[in-house]
């Protein structure tokens, strides 16, 4: 396939290049073919919707990059051997395979490169927007189907039929056309295909799957509507202010977390500050690496320099945890320890971190760990609510012009 190299749109100070949409294109396409589908979306539908996509990374990028928020090769790489492990290969196997598939490594590395960027610039600004109370804590715990939340996972389809005014009209024709799909997806129509052609949502490449989630991580707009379903069903079209949501609860499947690993875990954290660099940072945590591993005593050291002021007097402790709480980053690490090791300096949106395991234990969930996983129910609805909120408006306050059609 031909490569463009036009501009398709202009964003903020950035642009988007035709190329980059033509290669979306292109991997939309042989993604569907992998997965056998043979009735391909409409070309102006496809092209819109990645359109928009590229417009909202852009923006995102451009807002990551001005907060210096940077994914350096060491995290990249780690992120990368993931991938490998995931498919049970080492590094070398994962890009021969690559390679044997003609596909490129190093464009892959860029890929999840900036979806990482993305990741963390979401995190640094969405969570700045979130306030749980203890009172939400209190009723979330006492609810009825609190129970139900912490042993079932749902794979939910979603379609959003974006409203653009608030016309009666306008209004009128957006909730015909979602009873419309309601209708359709009764009558056996196929989820994935009328999310690609209809959907404004950003899964919509996706066929509107959101992913197998607990019902704690469902958006609270239809999570009630999901729980009292089964597998197969289509709900009838909810609205909020962002539009007309048909959601179809694609497969549901029950989980044990009766019992939980926890870890008790210590760490150090250091970052950058007006008078210490990132690469100061960076020499700081592995000189304090070192002098751990020549014996000096860690609770010590994190009581000196860890820039966590919650655990520093604690001699860094954090308490015992699930990792449910920390940051993906932390969270890997953690997990990948083994009780009284020391990990090796790593990178988080936090800062740098070196921790250790003290201590493990499998137990029951007692009524802090249910608050605690509450706690992180409440964290993942409000995320990804504000999360689609932040993204309209970003969007809304971004100088785009668009010259696809030039």
């Amino acid at each position: 396939m031909e490569r463009l190299d036009g501009i398709v749109a202009v964003v903020d100070d950035d642009v988007v290049l035709a190329s980059e949409l033509v290669e979306r294109r292109d991997g939309v396409y042989e993604r569907l073919q992998a997965q056998g589908v043979t009735e391909m979306p409409p070309l102006d539908a496809l092209m819109s919707q990645l359109m928009e996509r590229l417009v909202i990374e852009n923006i995102q990028l451009q807002m990551a990059n001005q907060r210096g928020i940077v994914i350096d090769d060491e995290t990249l790489t780690e992120a990368v051997n993931n991938f490998a492990r995931q498919s049970d290969m080492s590094l070398d196997e994962f890009r021969e395979s690559l390679e044997r598939d003609g596909s490129s490594y190093r464009k892959l590395r860029e890929d999840v490169r900036r979806e990482l960027q993305l990741q963390r610039v979401q995190r640094l600004l969405v969570n700045r927007r979130i306030t749980i109370t203890d009172q939400d804590l209190d009723d979330l715990v006492a609810s009825p189907f609190f129970q139900e939340m912490i042993s079932d996972e749902y794979r939910v389809g979603h379609i959003l039929l974006a409203v653009d005014g608030s016309e009666p009209d306008t209004i009128e024709r957006a909730a015909r056309a979602a009873e419309d799909i309601v209708a359709k997806l009764r009558d056996g129509a196929d989820f994935a295909q009328m999310a690609m052609e209809h959907s404004a949502a950003s899964t919509a490449l996706e066929g509107g799957d959101l992913g197998w989630r607990g019902a704690g991580e469902l958006p609270s707009l239809f999570a009630e509507q999901i729980i009292a379903m089964s597998p197969g069903e289509t709900a009838d079209p909810i609205r909020n202010s962002l539009g007309f949501h048909v959601v179809q609860l694609l497969e549901q499947r029950g989980v044990s977390r009766q019992r939980q690993m926890q870890s008790l875990v210590r760490h150090i954290l250091v970052q950058p500050s007006a008078i210490r660099s990132p690469d100061e940072t960076r020499d700081l945590i592995f000189e304090l690496r070192e002098r751990i591993g020549d014996g000096e005593d860690f609770a010590t050291l994190s009581k000196e320099f860890s820039d966590d002021p919650g655990s520093a007097l604690a001699g860094g402790e954090l308490g015992w945890s699930d990792g449910s709480d920390f940051v993906p980053e932390f969270r890997d690490v953690m997990t990948a320890l083994g009780v009284g090791e020391v990990s090796q300096p790593f990178e988080s949106v936090h800062g740098w971190h070196v921790l250790e395991i003290l201590d493990r234990r499998d137990r029951d969930m007692s009524d802090e760990a249910r608050r605690n996983m509450a706690m992180q129910v409440l964290h993942s609805r409000r995320f990804e609510e504000e999360l689609q909120e932040w993204l309209q408006e970003i969007r809304d306050e971004a100088y785009v012009e668009m010259r696809i059609g030039e």
